[in-house]
């Protein structure tokens, strides 16, 4: 399994569509709502901790490459705890803690941990892989826990589709049932799938499951070629245009919330799509590697994003706060004056920016322009 994370670019509630509000304004009563009011700049929105990089299964987009086996440097109990207190610390609104991997069910104290960060009042959500460790007393637990949602991967409308991409028979089917549990026993539930030229076809039948699941939120990841992911044949950026609209609109009319990850000219699509046919312009999204999202790897160290592994520190000699505010990369990821090519030129600099994992897999410099956006080119450099 792959880092998940609900951070994006997604349409906005009603009240604020075509008026101007601030990025990403939309129902703030489930696990990734944005308030409207949170400084970026000084606390995220998601707080997303590998706990471990074990897992058993082998998807072919995996950013961890997960093994078979928990590796011995994994944060302690004492030091995950010592994190968790660590959230509490960004003061009211705390960030949302995702529970992560991996396979976070491969930590045999996942539920003391979190039970520690329920007592500390933070918020939690957990991504765990669809395996034989994902039982129905297993989703129990993790409602009576305090886990306010569970994001289950669906990458193919059919068995013989998401098994092949996750790497293990039955997958599909545990997705299915892990669904319907989760439902029954009160949590919300988020879909996530990941969009490459092998995937894409799928995304109308996958839309119509997400429905059927009675799913909070469908998070559409657009692939960064890391780890796995490497191998995969990504989609071309006029193509990922035609997606990114057809998304907005299905976003319109589903009972969900859309958000796209690692796809912040969604936002452009969305705004230019909604002047074309309404006249209005609208904004959507608000996160950003490095601003509103920050990554802890099962080594405690801190990352941006997890498609973007430069570290800012590490949470064992340095805290999550003072990392996330003053480490010199996350400053200047938030800084768009030091964006570079046709990303630092454009005239959706502050509403995109553009993907800074895809600029940095691609590039090495995580400043560079994001090679996915149509745009790159028009104006400035290519890179």
């Amino acid at each position: 399994m792959t880092e998940e994370h609900p951070h994006g670019d997604d349409p906005p509630s009603a009240s604020s569509r075509g008026h101007g509000g601030p990025p990403g304004a939309s129902n703030p009563g489930h696990p990734g709502g944005h308030p409207g009011t949170r400084n970026y700049d000084e606390r995220p929105l998601i707080v997303t901790w590998e706990v471990t990089q074990a897992c058993e299964l082998e998807c072919d987009h995996c950013r961890a490459e997960a093994q078979p086996e928990r590796d011995p440097a994994e944060l302690s109990t004492a030091d995950g705890k010592d994190f968790i207190d660590s959230i509490a610390d960004f003061a009211s609104p705390q960030p949302i803690l995702v529970f992560s991997g991996g396979d976070p069910l491969e930590r045999p104290d996942l539920f003391e941990l979190l039970d520690h960060a329920a007592d500390r009042d933070i918020t939690t959500a957990v991504t765990p892989a669809p395996t034989a460790n994902l039982t129905e007393s297993v989703i129990g637990k993790l409602a009576d826990a305090g886990v306010e949602r569970i994001a289950l991967s669906l990458d193919g409308a059919t068995a013989d589709a998401h098994d092949e991409f996750r790497g293990e028979d039955s997958s599909f089917a545990r997705v299915e049932q892990a669904a319907r549990q989760a439902r029954e026993a009160g949590m919300e539930i988020q879909i996530n799938t990941t969009v490459t030229a092998n995937t894409v076809e799928d995304l109308p039948a996958i839309a119509d499951m997400v429905e059927a699941f009675d799913a909070a939120m469908w998070e559409v990841f657009f692939l960064v070629p890391i780890g796995r992911g490497e191998e995969l044949a990504q989609l071309d950026p006029e193509r990922t245009v035609e997606v990114m609209e057809w998304l907005y609109r299905r976003g319109q009319a589903a009972p969900y919330r859309v958000i796209t990850v690692e796809a912040p000219h969604y936002r452009r699509v969305a705004d230019e799509l909604e002047r074309r046919e309404s006249g209005d312009g609208v904004r959507v999204g608000s996160t950003r590697a490095g601003k509103g999202f920050v990554f802890v790897s099962y080594e405690g160290e801190v990352y941006p994003s997890g498609f973007l592994p430069q570290s800012g520190g590490n949470v064992t000699d340095r805290s999550l706060v003072d990392i996330y505010r003053n480490a010199d990369l996350f400053e200047r990821l938030r800084d768009t004056d030091q964006f570079v090519g046709s990303c630092g030129e454009c005239e959706y600099l502050d509403l995109c920016g553009g993907s800074r994992s895809r600029a940095h897999a691609v590039t090495g410099n995580p400043l560079a322009s994001d090679p996915l956006c149509p745009w790159v080119g028009q104006v400035g450099d290519t890179v």
